[in-house]
């Protein structure tokens, strides 16, 4: 059976799967990134994860992946197939698309960003199946995005484009590790929101999902903690659909995981703030954390697709 590999690495764990061409996951794996270890053992770390899924697949299907995709964090030049750089994984300028072929024998290998990877499958697969025009936006210990137009994901001139949680909401505020002050990140990601809660519950292990649930049993501390995350981010989210005018705008990560306590008063809060502007469907992500492992996949067959219709024509 043809088939392609698919691998998601983020910060702690690293999630693989061996995908056939309607998408679905016909063998899935996880284990440690490692990156205690430092940048080179991640990177070996990931050529063996491969090759291992490598030599499974061909066992199990009677040959070879045709391709591969890797979807990665931080900044990432797609083009170049190069992880320029990523401060929780501790690496700068890895060739991983070259490392990747060559450990695969060769094979067509696709890099790509761990959010718009995500992005891309929600958008085909997933909340945003078709719509023309999606803005993705995973609610974890930051904040980024995934443009979707059309079936592909834009990554922008310099592999930047999406990033939402820098769209400073609050002027003079908080200071960000961008160099910024009052970044949407630093009031409404879940790690904001966990911080905010255990400041305001005194429990300094307290979460965002104990605010949620705080929220639900109507404690007023947390509604005030939960309201001001939502403000924050409705701020956020009407300045990036004023900009790109999304027919759906699909919210994942982990603060979506509270349901309607998010959603309805977020709901709200955009629908206020509009004037002029379009109200976009607003609909929580579908594919959970297999999303990233999933985009990666696409971008394997997509790859494949693009040389299938390259050798063909005249």
């Amino acid at each position: 059976m043809r088939h392609v590999i698919a691998l998601d690495v983020g910060g702690t764990g690293m999630k693989a799967a061996l995908a056939a061409a309607s998408g679905e996951l016909l063998h899935q794996a996880r284990r440690p990134t490692g990156r205690e270890r430092g940048p080179d053992a991640v990177v070996e770390g990931i050529l063996d994860f491969a090759d291992e899924l490598r030599a499974y697949g061909e066992e199990r299907f009677g040959e070879p992946a045709a391709a591969a995709g890797i979807a990665v964090p931080g900044i990432v030049d797609e083009e170049q197939g190069v992880a320029a750089y990523s401060a929780n994984l501790g690496w700068r300028d890895v060739p991983l698309r070259r490392l990747l072929a060559d450990r695969l024998g060769g094979v067509p290998v696709a890099l790509g960003h761990d959010v718009r990877s995500g992005g891309l499958a929600e958008g085909r697969i997933g909340a945003g199946k078709g719509a023309d025009r999606f803005l993705f936006v995973p609610l974890g210990t930051g904040i980024a995005g995934a443009i979707g137009i059309d079936g592909r994901v834009e990554a922008g001139a310099h592999g930047f484009a999406g990033e939402i949680g820098h769209i400073v909401v609050r002027p003079g505020g908080v200071p960000c590790p961008c160099g910024q002050r009052g970044c949407l990140e630093r009031f409404a990601s879940a790690a904001a929101v966990s911080e905010a809660w255990a400041a305001a519950c005194g429990d300094p292990e307290a979460d965002a999902a104990d605010c949620a649930k705080a929220v639900a049993s109507g404690d007023p501390n947390a509604v005030r903690v939960w309201h001001a995350a939502v403000d924050a981010l409705a701020d956020g989210l009407v300045t990036a659909l004023t900009l790109l005018d999304p027919r759906t705008l699909i919210i994942g990560g982990g603060l979506a995981e509270a349901g309607e306590t998010l959603f309805t008063p977020l709901k709200e809060a955009v629908r206020r703030r509009v004037t002029f502007q379009k109200l976009p469907s607003i609909v929580p992500a579908a594919l959970g954390d297999t999303a990233g492992c999933l985009g990666a996949g696409l971008l394997a067959w997509d790859l494949l697709d693009h040389t299938d219709r390259t050798e063909v024509t005249p």
